[in-house]
Protein backbone atom coordinates (compact mmCIF):
# COMPACT_ATOMS: atom_id res chain seq x y z
CA UNK A 1 0.00 0.00 0.00
CA UNK A 2 1.14 3.37 -0.47
CA UNK A 3 3.53 4.82 2.01
CA UNK A 4 2.68 8.75 2.36
CA UNK A 5 0.28 11.11 0.69
CA UNK A 6 0.49 12.57 -2.86
CA UNK A 7 -0.21 12.31 -6.31
CA UNK A 8 -2.62 9.34 -7.00
CA UNK A 9 -1.40 7.27 -9.50
CA UNK A 10 -2.88 7.67 -13.16
CA UNK A 11 -4.30 4.43 -13.08
CA UNK A 12 -5.80 4.28 -9.77
CA UNK A 13 -9.69 4.32 -10.10
CA UNK A 14 -9.77 6.30 -6.73
CA UNK A 15 -9.50 8.98 -8.90
CA UNK A 16 -12.53 8.86 -10.20
CA UNK A 17 -14.46 8.45 -6.63
CA UNK A 18 -12.52 11.66 -5.87
CA UNK A 19 -15.32 15.31 -5.63
CA UNK A 20 -14.37 17.59 -8.48
CA UNK A 21 -16.71 20.22 -7.91
CA UNK A 22 -16.12 21.99 -11.55
CA UNK A 23 -18.21 19.29 -13.17
CA UNK A 24 -21.43 19.33 -10.05
CA UNK A 25 -24.24 21.10 -9.52
CA UNK A 26 -23.39 21.99 -6.10
CA UNK A 27 -25.57 19.50 -5.08
CA UNK A 28 -24.25 19.01 -1.26
CA UNK A 29 -24.83 22.54 -0.79
CA UNK A 30 -28.67 21.97 -2.06
CA UNK A 31 -29.49 18.75 -1.40
CA UNK A 32 -28.33 17.94 1.72
CA UNK A 33 -29.35 20.18 4.89
CA UNK A 34 -27.64 21.82 7.77
CA UNK A 35 -28.53 22.23 11.45
CA UNK A 36 -26.86 25.28 13.31
CA UNK A 37 -24.31 23.85 15.43
CA UNK A 38 -21.01 24.04 16.00
CA UNK A 39 -20.51 22.78 12.30
CA UNK A 40 -22.53 24.83 10.65
CA UNK A 41 -23.30 28.31 11.30
CA UNK A 42 -27.17 28.48 9.61
CA UNK A 43 -30.21 25.83 9.47
CA UNK A 44 -30.89 24.98 5.63
CA UNK A 45 -33.87 22.77 5.04
CA UNK A 46 -32.82 19.71 2.41
CA UNK A 47 -33.40 21.19 -0.83
CA UNK A 48 -32.84 24.82 -0.29
CA UNK A 49 -29.65 26.34 -1.67
CA UNK A 50 -26.93 27.88 0.80
CA UNK A 51 -26.72 31.21 0.54
CA UNK A 52 -23.17 31.17 -0.47
CA UNK A 53 -23.88 29.03 -3.29
CA UNK A 54 -22.94 31.05 -6.50
CA UNK A 55 -24.58 30.64 -9.84
CA UNK A 56 -21.45 29.04 -11.42
CA UNK A 57 -22.29 26.39 -8.44
CA UNK A 58 -18.87 27.38 -6.48
CA UNK A 59 -18.78 28.35 -2.88
CA UNK A 60 -18.33 31.46 -2.37
CA UNK A 61 -16.68 31.21 1.02
CA UNK A 62 -15.05 27.92 0.46
CA UNK A 63 -11.80 29.49 1.62
CA UNK A 64 -12.98 30.62 4.70
CA UNK A 65 -15.14 27.87 5.58
CA UNK A 66 -13.67 26.96 8.85
CA UNK A 67 -13.34 31.07 10.02
CA UNK A 68 -17.07 31.31 8.74
CA UNK A 69 -18.60 28.46 11.08
CA UNK A 70 -19.18 26.51 8.42
CA UNK A 71 -16.30 23.59 9.52
CA UNK A 72 -19.40 20.60 8.60
CA UNK A 73 -18.93 21.82 5.06
CA UNK A 74 -14.81 21.65 4.88
CA UNK A 75 -14.93 18.08 6.43
CA UNK A 76 -17.79 17.06 3.39
CA UNK A 77 -16.65 14.54 0.78
CA UNK A 78 -18.92 13.21 -1.87
CA UNK A 79 -16.48 10.41 -3.23
CA UNK A 80 -17.30 11.79 -6.78
CA UNK A 81 -21.22 11.43 -6.33
CA UNK A 82 -21.83 14.82 -7.08
CA UNK A 83 -20.31 14.89 -10.67
CA UNK A 84 -21.92 11.37 -11.40
CA UNK A 85 -25.51 12.72 -10.63
CA UNK A 86 -24.57 15.80 -12.76
CA UNK A 87 -22.89 14.79 -15.71
CA UNK A 88 -24.26 11.01 -15.81
CA UNK A 89 -27.23 10.64 -14.14
CA UNK A 90 -28.71 14.04 -15.03
CA UNK A 91 -26.77 14.21 -18.60
CA UNK A 92 -25.20 17.48 -17.76
CA UNK A 93 -28.70 19.36 -16.81
CA UNK A 94 -28.67 21.02 -13.71
CA UNK A 95 -31.65 21.65 -11.56
CA UNK A 96 -31.73 25.50 -12.68
CA UNK A 97 -32.08 24.89 -15.90
CA UNK A 98 -34.72 21.79 -15.36
CA UNK A 99 -36.53 22.68 -12.54
CA UNK A 100 -39.11 19.94 -12.69
CA UNK A 101 -35.99 17.14 -11.97
CA UNK A 102 -34.25 18.79 -8.76
CA UNK A 103 -36.11 16.93 -6.28
CA UNK A 104 -35.68 14.02 -7.67
CA UNK A 105 -31.82 15.12 -8.61
CA UNK A 106 -31.46 16.02 -4.90
CA UNK A 107 -33.13 12.76 -3.74
CA UNK A 108 -30.37 10.64 -6.25
CA UNK A 109 -27.31 12.48 -4.35
CA UNK A 110 -27.41 11.03 -0.84
CA UNK A 111 -27.99 7.66 -2.93
CA UNK A 112 -24.86 7.75 -5.07
CA UNK A 113 -22.57 8.97 -2.29
CA UNK A 114 -23.35 5.99 -0.28
CA UNK A 115 -22.33 3.81 -3.30
CA UNK A 116 -19.35 5.91 -4.08
CA UNK A 117 -18.14 5.44 -0.26
CA UNK A 118 -18.36 1.40 -1.12
CA UNK A 119 -16.45 1.57 -4.39
CA UNK A 120 -13.64 3.53 -2.18
CA UNK A 121 -13.63 0.90 0.12
CA UNK A 122 -13.59 -1.68 -2.76
CA UNK A 123 -11.31 -0.52 -4.71
CA UNK A 124 -8.65 0.19 -1.70
CA UNK A 125 -8.95 -3.52 -1.14
CA UNK A 126 -8.26 -4.59 -4.20
CA UNK A 127 -5.04 -2.59 -4.43
CA UNK A 128 -4.39 -4.86 -1.36
CA UNK A 129 -1.97 -7.36 -1.78
CA UNK A 130 -2.22 -9.65 1.10
CA UNK A 131 -6.02 -9.73 0.18
CA UNK A 132 -5.37 -11.44 -3.05
CA UNK A 133 -7.08 -14.16 -2.08
CA UNK A 134 -10.65 -12.11 -1.87
CA UNK A 135 -9.73 -10.04 -5.22
CA UNK A 136 -12.09 -11.67 -7.97
CA UNK A 137 -15.09 -11.27 -5.70
CA UNK A 138 -14.28 -7.82 -4.73
CA UNK A 139 -14.02 -6.58 -8.43
CA UNK A 140 -17.30 -8.82 -9.06
CA UNK A 141 -18.67 -6.27 -6.27
CA UNK A 142 -17.19 -3.29 -8.05
CA UNK A 143 -18.67 -4.43 -11.21
CA UNK A 144 -22.28 -4.78 -9.27
CA UNK A 145 -22.25 -1.47 -7.33
CA UNK A 146 -20.89 0.47 -10.43
CA UNK A 147 -23.86 -0.71 -12.85
CA UNK A 148 -26.02 0.32 -9.94
CA UNK A 149 -24.41 3.64 -9.75
CA UNK A 150 -24.97 3.81 -14.14
CA UNK A 151 -28.36 3.46 -13.90
CA UNK A 152 -31.54 5.44 -14.26
CA UNK A 153 -32.57 8.39 -11.29
CA UNK A 154 -35.27 6.34 -10.49
CA UNK A 155 -33.70 2.95 -10.36
CA UNK A 156 -31.39 4.51 -8.18
CA UNK A 157 -34.05 5.55 -5.71
CA UNK A 158 -34.98 2.01 -5.33
CA UNK A 159 -31.56 1.06 -5.09
CA UNK A 160 -31.54 -1.04 -1.46
CA UNK A 161 -28.10 0.66 -0.45
CA UNK A 162 -28.17 -1.38 3.38
CA UNK A 163 -28.38 -4.76 1.40
CA UNK A 164 -25.97 -3.37 -0.75
CA UNK A 165 -23.55 -3.02 1.91
CA UNK A 166 -24.42 -5.64 3.83
CA UNK A 167 -23.28 -7.88 0.57
CA UNK A 168 -19.60 -5.72 0.46
CA UNK A 169 -18.86 -5.85 4.16
CA UNK A 170 -17.75 -9.36 4.61
CA UNK A 171 -15.52 -8.98 1.98
CA UNK A 172 -13.81 -5.62 3.17
CA UNK A 173 -13.31 -7.46 6.58
CA UNK A 174 -11.73 -10.19 5.28
CA UNK A 175 -9.46 -8.33 3.16
CA UNK A 176 -8.95 -6.50 6.45
CA UNK A 177 -7.94 -9.48 8.25
CA UNK A 178 -5.63 -10.93 5.67
CA UNK A 179 -3.55 -7.95 5.61
CA UNK A 180 -3.73 -7.34 9.37
CA UNK A 181 -2.76 -11.06 10.13
CA UNK A 182 0.36 -10.06 8.25
CA UNK A 183 1.54 -7.95 11.26
CA UNK A 184 3.64 -9.53 13.83
CA UNK A 185 2.88 -9.61 17.34
CA UNK A 186 -0.64 -8.98 19.27
CA UNK A 187 -3.29 -6.81 17.61
CA UNK A 188 -5.39 -4.68 19.71
CA UNK A 189 -9.03 -5.24 18.99
CA UNK A 190 -11.22 -1.93 19.49
CA UNK A 191 -13.76 -2.51 17.63
CA UNK A 192 -16.79 -0.31 17.91
CA UNK A 193 -15.00 0.55 21.53
CA UNK A 194 -15.57 4.35 22.85
CA UNK A 195 -12.28 5.87 23.03
CA UNK A 196 -13.06 9.57 23.67
CA UNK A 197 -10.96 11.63 24.51
CA UNK A 198 -8.49 8.54 25.44
CA UNK A 199 -4.53 9.42 26.06
CA UNK A 200 -3.15 7.09 23.05
CA UNK A 201 -0.45 9.29 22.55
CA UNK A 202 2.68 7.02 20.95
CA UNK A 203 0.48 4.30 21.15
CA UNK A 204 1.46 1.05 19.09
CA UNK A 205 -1.47 0.19 17.29
CA UNK A 206 -0.07 -1.29 14.18
CA UNK A 207 -2.71 -3.91 12.39
CA UNK A 208 -5.73 -3.14 15.45
CA UNK A 209 -9.03 -3.21 14.57
CA UNK A 210 -10.88 0.21 15.21
CA UNK A 211 -13.59 -0.37 13.16
CA UNK A 212 -16.61 1.81 14.25
CA UNK A 213 -14.61 3.12 17.08
CA UNK A 214 -15.18 6.72 18.63
CA UNK A 215 -12.21 8.42 18.66
CA UNK A 216 -13.24 12.05 18.91
CA UNK A 217 -11.13 13.98 20.53
CA UNK A 218 -8.56 11.14 20.78
CA UNK A 219 -4.65 11.67 21.47
CA UNK A 220 -3.34 9.95 19.11
CA UNK A 221 0.28 11.98 18.74
CA UNK A 222 2.66 10.35 17.28
CA UNK A 223 0.99 6.97 17.27
CA UNK A 224 1.38 4.13 14.67
CA UNK A 225 -1.37 2.92 12.89
CA UNK A 226 -0.19 1.25 9.96
CA UNK A 227 -2.19 -1.42 8.59
CA UNK A 228 -4.79 -0.64 11.13
CA UNK A 229 -8.74 -1.05 10.31
CA UNK A 230 -10.41 2.61 10.38
CA UNK A 231 -13.18 1.84 8.77
CA UNK A 232 -16.25 4.33 9.86
CA UNK A 233 -13.81 5.26 12.68
CA UNK A 234 -14.95 8.61 13.83
CA UNK A 235 -11.54 11.02 14.04
CA UNK A 236 -13.43 14.44 14.87
CA UNK A 237 -10.72 16.44 16.40
CA UNK A 238 -8.52 13.49 16.66
CA UNK A 239 -4.85 14.74 17.34
CA UNK A 240 -3.00 13.23 15.08
CA UNK A 241 0.02 15.14 14.45
CA UNK A 242 3.20 13.10 13.92
CA UNK A 243 1.23 10.01 13.83
CA UNK A 244 2.00 7.59 11.17
CA UNK A 245 -1.48 6.37 8.60
CA UNK A 246 0.41 5.60 6.01
CA UNK A 247 -0.77 2.26 5.82
CA UNK A 248 -3.80 2.78 7.66
CA UNK A 249 -6.43 0.29 6.18
CA UNK A 250 -10.02 2.48 5.18
CA UNK A 251 -8.91 5.59 5.65
CA UNK A 252 -11.22 8.27 4.10
CA UNK A 253 -10.48 12.09 3.28
CA UNK A 254 -13.93 13.32 5.60
CA UNK A 255 -11.84 11.42 8.21
CA UNK A 256 -8.79 12.85 7.80
CA UNK A 257 -10.65 16.36 7.48
CA UNK A 258 -12.08 15.86 10.70
CA UNK A 259 -9.48 15.46 12.49
CA UNK A 260 -6.36 17.84 13.71
CA UNK A 261 -2.81 16.84 11.61
CA UNK A 262 0.20 18.45 11.14
CA UNK A 263 3.51 18.04 8.40
CA UNK A 264 4.54 15.46 10.12
CA UNK A 265 1.74 12.98 9.93
CA UNK A 266 1.80 10.51 7.39
CA UNK A 267 -1.03 9.90 5.40
CA UNK A 268 -2.16 7.54 2.52
CA UNK A 269 -0.91 8.58 -1.08
CA UNK A 270 -4.57 8.44 -2.34
CA UNK A 271 -5.70 11.63 0.10
CA UNK A 272 -4.67 14.64 0.76
CA UNK A 273 -3.11 16.69 3.50
CA UNK A 274 -6.29 18.98 4.90
CA UNK A 275 -5.34 22.61 4.40
CA UNK A 276 -6.10 23.71 7.72
CA UNK A 277 -3.53 20.95 9.56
Amino acid sequence: MAQDGGPTAPDDPRLDLQADCTNCFGLCCVALPFARSADFAVDKKAGEPCTHLQEDFRCGIHAQLRERGFPGCAVFECFGAGQKVSRVTFAGRSWREAPDTAGTMFEVFPVMRQLHELLWYLAEALRMPEARPVHAALQRSVDEVEQLTRGSAEALLDVDVDRVRGDVNPLLQHASELVRSTVPGQRRNHRGADLMGSRLRGAQLRGANLRGALLIAADLRAADLRCADLTGADLRDADVRGTDLSGSLFLTQVQLNAAKGDGATRIPRALARPSHW
